[in-house]
């Protein structure tokens, strides 16, 4: 399998995830910043292989293969992130590209070898679940720290928007993963809120703390 074929695999992977429907040509295209007949194209050798399943005007879905060989990709990224932040000292924000040739790496013990090396991480350094050998994710209970209400608290588990300028912003304010948040109040006007934790309290923009995942406490 190709290099360009994983990483086609791996989009529609996250585009299903995201939407629970098949993936458009477009929508793919978009994804992959190509032309909606180059996606087409690939979606069709995928087919050919029994990767996806794919009907004209209907979109694109994995099949059990497809979504074993997509899953072990995000698998290897993941990892390969959880190993750049806790054992090189990576920022969050500088691993996603690193991880991107990483996880291309076809060795299924090295794999292996760091899943236990690094004592099974069940989630990346953005809150992202990690698939397990089998393709499974142990999904915890996460909401859009936006969906809280004043005086409500929620566990920071993740982040929506894993770009470097949003995790960089996030570093900024000293706001990371494990932080416990409290709304203290909501902007009918904007959406902002403003939010209590540590010794801090800061208002946000509503486009932040819809980007901001939690768990309720």
């Amino acid at each position: 399998m190709t290099l360009s074929e994983e990483n086609y695999l791996k989009a529609i992977y996250h585009l299903s995830a995201k939407s629970g429907i098949a993936v458009t040509t477009n929508d793919l295209a978009d994804a992959m910043d190509t032309k909606a007949s180059s996606a087409t194209d690939m979606i069709k050798k995928l087919a050919d292989k029994d990767f996806v399943n794919y009907k004209k005007y209907q979109g694109a879905t994995l099949t059990k293969e497809g979504r074993l060989i997509a899953a072990s990709i995000v698998r290897k990224h993941r990892l390969w992130e959880v190993f750049l932040v806790e054992k090189l000292n990576f920022n969050w924000d500088e691993v996603h590209e690193v991880a991107e040739h990483l996880e291309h790496i076809k060795s299924d013990k090295l794999i292996e070898e760091l899943d236990a090396y690094l004592d099974y991480p069940t989630v990346d350094p953005h809150g992202d679940p990690i698939p397990d050998k089998y393709g499974e994710i142990q999904a915890g209970k996460k909401v859009p720290l936006s969906s809280l209400k004043p005086s409500e608290k929620g566990l920071c588990v993740g982040v929506k928007n894993t770009s470097k300028e949003f995790l960089q912003y996030l570093d900024k304010i000293e706001i990371a993963l494990g932080i416990e948040l409290t709304i203290i109040e909501k902007e009918v006007f904007d959406g902002s809120v403003t939010i209590a934790y540590k010794e801090f309290q800061k208002n946000i923009s509503a486009v932040a703390a819809a980007n901001l995942y939690v768990r309720k406490i």
